[in-house]
């Protein structure tokens, strides 16, 4: 639980405000959002006569002189990602843009909260409001909805389904609530979801709301009423003359106070006590407000807060800027106040729509998220232009000023606030905040000392870890968007990186488009993702993960330190010691000095009886990690020695009788006459023929691929072969002081065959690809004991083992695990895709870490658990959402009233648009494919839909297929069984369904 502020009051009934997300007139981003507000800013917009009449509104109303072309504008109202939330595009157009936007800041909302979407561990309620929808109401006056679109149109429009289609694509459990109380709806949510808190009905409540008229364009001013004259919404103003109206969504999350942990980011602030209640009939009249009840409602929740009026230094009011409301407020909450024991000019009286108009179902929501920035930064804003004060409003004794510039907070500590709003109709919410309670910095790895220290750039001083940073998208435009705002948030404000890497992995839901970065600092993955250097990205596929082939390099591989790059894993350090202790002490010793020591001698290190021990330690360790994080291998292969390391990974042997095995071979080995091995990028035929043609005696000891072999011999016959062949074709002599798979190794296998009798050899649990014949044998194979002796003699036949890996395992994701990068090259001619753990010499001084980023990107079930560097939550840029413009062909004007005025559309349909309605005399085609392939694709808005694709997994519904149904019987004069339609679910199937039927119709004669 968090730290406390010393206080008398019972916390245990607080809630923490601990996400949200806005989408309101002006900058996009909250921190913008909130410099423009500092500032005093007006976000409204007066719109040109070509634009009002552009946007659908009748030419004569546009010209009208009462009409007041003002609004408090959202730019790009008209986007939306319904790819992203798997929505189809003729149903996304249907859709009222309010609950497009309340998909988008909900999910931005939760983000914001390090909760992970779909993520069901918490039992998170949602409380959703909107304003009525004169998008729907544009198209039923047009007449021109089709009826099979009806369902469509009403569960995009209406106000009933929004809360449950919030949950449903969020994959949110609790209750679901449509709350509408007019202009009070969304704080009537927020008292609703502190209610549903506390009682336990839920673990996490979003509180969601939105505002939108359509089209989005001024309005129609009348005498005597609270609309503006003027365009210009001045609350507590001498100017006051009404509201004008804005558009826009905004998203709190909030859980218990007790609930929030240290790993979480601080929240915004805490909600202390809330209350609604309704005037009832004591006012003037419906639409009157009245002073006694909201007067009542910030006292009542003032008494379930706990708190005297004195403590509370802003009020965030419902402000409409209407000269008789104004006052009236006014009146009621500085009469509140004072009664609760605040002083006079205590008070600072905040007015949102002064700033971005009247939001309607949405406007107690964006007031709460600003006054709790107010009480997080502990600076006031001013009422936006404001010029002087209604000379209606009271001054004796009243705890209320306004404040006409941005002023710190000078009040009482903690910084409480209240915020108010009030419904058509009397419904009242008024809720009590305060700044979220101090807690001690985290101590994350950012602030002490690591227990692997990073190489530092200075010798003996202390760097930063490593860390792995993951970002993920939907599309590949998306993720680009992605990386860019991650990196304007990093030099903006320069997060601890710990916190931002633990924040993307366990608090964002990976998607499909990913990309993976390692860094030190924020400032060092800034960079490199603002160039692109040294990043993975990858596409995770929808058929899950590909199988993964682990490759372990054999001998010449081998480096000092080379241990180093995989200690950045999770567990490889004591997977490491578990292998070291498999082995006698000196040995075990030695071994490690090699792993760890960068001035460790070359040359020692290049011998048999160090190098495959080394080795082999260093392989076990690192697949045991890469299996703790979450990869699971389906074969196995190594190279040489490593093919030891494989068997031990395959289960063949234990792990001390691997150490024990190894350890004898490269003994063994050493005590055999010294050689010396060529890697040589040629066909093996023409690189032996060559050594033959000079009277060289060397053996082949590798065939990696078609043109790729290794040869190896004596010392000076290598050398002399070196010699001759110049740069006829790449030649490499790799670091060993002996010839594996050569006759000069035959004097080894006595020595051998001694050590495998000691030795237990156990069934493969997996299926691993020889060296020694280059195929595949499967899991559960007992091998036979002298292959592991003999095969230290023979020639290692890897590009067989790799064309019989691809053949076994198509698709197969080929991983390499040891030092280096020796062997990936070989199974990336072989076609495998192929991730390398250690990068090594491509990108000195990193770790395995970008080895593991890049499995991620592929899909690999990746645990990174460990990998980020650990650290609490924290705000981070929310999902930038775009998408295609989303407008309903029939919403787009209004209909026709006299005989000059073409009821076509004012605006012409959008290119991505297109209509469903058929044709009334539609032929049907000869073809059923082209048929059901059109009908696919206007009604699921997809074209080049793939002929294997699943009708469902493109977004269809069971509603949706009945419409399919009767498109196509309507279309082919025939009749399709709705069985047979869900059982072949593909394209293919469908055209197969729909041309049998017809072939039967046609001969009984039953079609006209």
């Amino acid at each position: 639980m968090m730290g406390d502020v010393v206080t008398s009051r019972d916390r245990s009934l607080d809630i923490a405000v601990i996400g949200m997300a806005a989408r309101l007139p002006g900058p996009r981003g909250i921190d913008d959002w909130w410099d423009s507000q500092l500032r005093g800013s007006v976000h409204s917009r007066r719109y040109t006569r070509e634009e009002l009449i552009a946007a659908g509104v009748p030419a004569a109303l546009a010209t009208d002189p009462d009409y007041v072309p003002v609004r408090g504008h959202l730019d790009g109202w008209d986007r939306f990602d319904h790819d992203f939330f798997q929505i189809r595009r003729r149903e996304a157009e249907l859709m009222d843009p309010q609950h497009r936007w309340m998909l988008e800041v909900a999910w931005n909302a939760l983000e914001d909260a390090g909760a992970p979407v779909r993520d069901d561990t918490r039992m998170t309620s949602v409380y959703a409001s909107m304003t009525g929808s004169e998008y729907m109401r544009a198209m039923v006056r047009r007449g021109s909805v089709d009826p099979g679109l009806l369902d469509d149109l009403i569960h995009g429009s209406e106000p009933d389904f929004m809360a449950s289609r919030v949950a449903y694509k969020l994959g949110l459990n609790g209750p679901a609530f449509a709350v509408q109380t007019a202009c009070s709806s969304s704080l009537v949510g927020v008292h609703l979801a502190v209610q549903g808190l506390l009682s336990g009905d839920c673990d996490q409540a979003l509180v969601v709301g939105a505002g939108f008229g359509y089209p989005q364009a001024g309005h129609l001013h009348q005498p005597g009423g609270v609309l503006s004259a003027t365009g210009a919404c001045r609350p507590f103003d001498r100017r006051a003359d009404g509201v004008i109206a804005g558009s826009g969504a905004g998203a709190v999350v909030l859980r218990r106070l007790s609930d929030i942990t240290e790993d979480d980011p601080v929240p915004y602030g805490v909600i202390l006590g809330t209350a609604i209640n309704n005037d009832g009939n004591a006012k003037a009249g419906y639409y009157a407000p009245s002073a006694a009840g909201q007067e009542r409602v910030i006292a009542a929740a003032l008494s379930a807060a706990e708190v005297d009026g004195g403590s509370i230094g802003y009020l965030e009011a419902h402000g409409t800027g209407t000269r008789i409301g104004d006052p009236i407020e006014w009146t009621a909450a500085g009469a509140a106040l004072r009664r609760a024991g605040a002083r006079q000019g205590s008070v600072a009286v905040g007015a949102l729509k002064a700033s971005i108009g009247h939001l309607d179902a949405a406007a107690g929501v964006a007031a709460l998220i600003r006054a709790l920035l107010v009480v997080r930064s502990g600076v006031i804003p001013p009422v936006a232009g404001f010029t002087a004060r209604n000379p209606l409003l009271e001054t004796e004794d009243c705890p209320l000023y306004l404040p006409t510039e941005a002023v710190p907070w000078t009040g009482e500590r903690p910084r409480r606030a209240g915020v108010s709003a009030f419904g058509i109709g009397g419904t009242n919410a008024h809720v009590v905040i305060e700044q979220a309670p101090p807690r001690e910095p985290a101590a994350t790895a950012a602030t002490a000392a690591p227990a692997a220290p990073a190489p530092a750039p200075v010798p003996g001083a202390w760097a930063p870890r490593e860390r792995l940073v993951l970002l993920s998208a939907a599309d590949p435009q998306a993720l680009g968007r992605v990386a860019d705002g991650l990196v304007a948030h990093l030099r903006t404000h320069d997060p601890d990186l710990g916190e931002v890497c633990d924040t993307l992995a366990g608090g964002r839901l990976a998607m499909g488009e990913r990309l993976a970065v390692t860094g030190r600092t924020s400032a060092e993955v800034a960079g490199r993702l603002a160039d692109r250097s040294g990043v993975s990205r990858g596409t995770a596929p929808v058929t899950g993960p590909a199988p993964v082939v682990f490759l372990f390099p054999g001998g010449g591989t081998q480096r000092p330190a080379m241990a180093e790059p995989f200690t950045a894993l999770s567990g490889f350090r004591q997977a490491l010691d578990r292998c070291l202790a498999a082995f006698a002490s000196p040995l075990a010793e030695r071994i490690r000095q090699a792993l760890f020591d960068p001035a460790f001698p070359a040359a020692e290190l290049n011998r048999p009886e160090l190098a495959q021990p080394a080795l082999f330690a260093v392989g076990h360790a690192a697949a045991t990690a890469l299996l703790d994080l979450g990869v699971r291998p389906a074969a196995v292969c190594g190279h040489s020695s490593g093919e030891i390391t494989a068997a031990a990974v395959a289960g063949v042997f234990s792990l001390e009788d691997a150490a024990a095995f190894i350890a004898a071979r490269g003994a063994a080995m050493q005590d055999c006459p010294k050689g010396a091995m060529l890697a040589i990028g040629a066909d093996v035929k023409r690189a032996l023929a060559l050594a033959e043609e000079w009277g060289l005696g060397l053996d082949v000891a590798a065939v990696n691929g078609p043109d790729s072999c290794v040869l190896g011999g004596p010392v000076k016959e290598v050398e002399e072969y070196l010699r001759r062949i110049g740069d006829t074709f790449f030649v490499r002599r790799l670091r060993y002081t002996h010839a594996g798979h050569s006759r000069l190794i035959e004097p080894a296998l006595p020595a051998l065959t001694h050590a495998m009798a000691r030795i237990e050899l156990r069934p493969s649990t997996l299926p691993i690809a020889l060296n020694v014949s280059g195929r595949v044998v499967a899991a559960g194979t007992s091998l036979p004991r002298d292959m592991f002796v003999t095969q230290v003699r023979q020639s290692v036949l890897f590009g067989a083992a790799l064309d019989s890996l691809a053949e076994h395992l198509p698709g197969a994701l080929a991983v390499e695990i040891g030092p280096g990068r020796p062997l990936s090259p070989l199974a990336e001619a072989g076609g495998f895709p192929v991730v390398a753990l250690d990068q090594g010499r491509d990108a000195p001084g990193s770790t395995a870490l970008g080895g593991v980023g890049a499995l991620w990107t592929l899909g690999q079930p990746i645990t990174p658990d460990g990998l980020t560097g650990g650290g609490r939550r924290t705000r981070l840029p929310g999902y930038p959402f775009s998408g295609p413009r989303s407008v309903a062909p029939e919403a787009l004007a209004p209909p026709a009233t006299d005989p000059s005025r073409s009821p076509a559309p004012v605006l012409a349909p959008l290119p991505e648009q297109r209509s469903e309605e058929p044709e009334p005399e539609s032929q049907a085609p000869v073809d059923p494919a082209e048929g059901v392939t059109r009908l696919w694709a206007e009604l699921l808005g997809r074209d080049n839909v793939p002929a294997d694709a699943d009708f469902f997994a493109q977004g269809g519904d069971s509603l949706l297929i009945t419409r399919l149904i009767r498109r196509v019987n309507s279309e082919f004069d025939i009749r399709v069984p709705v069985r047979e339609m869900l059982a072949k679910r593909t394209l293919n199937g469908h055209i197969a369904v729909v041309r049998r039927i017809q072939d039967e119709a046609d001969e009984q004669g039953l079609r006209r």
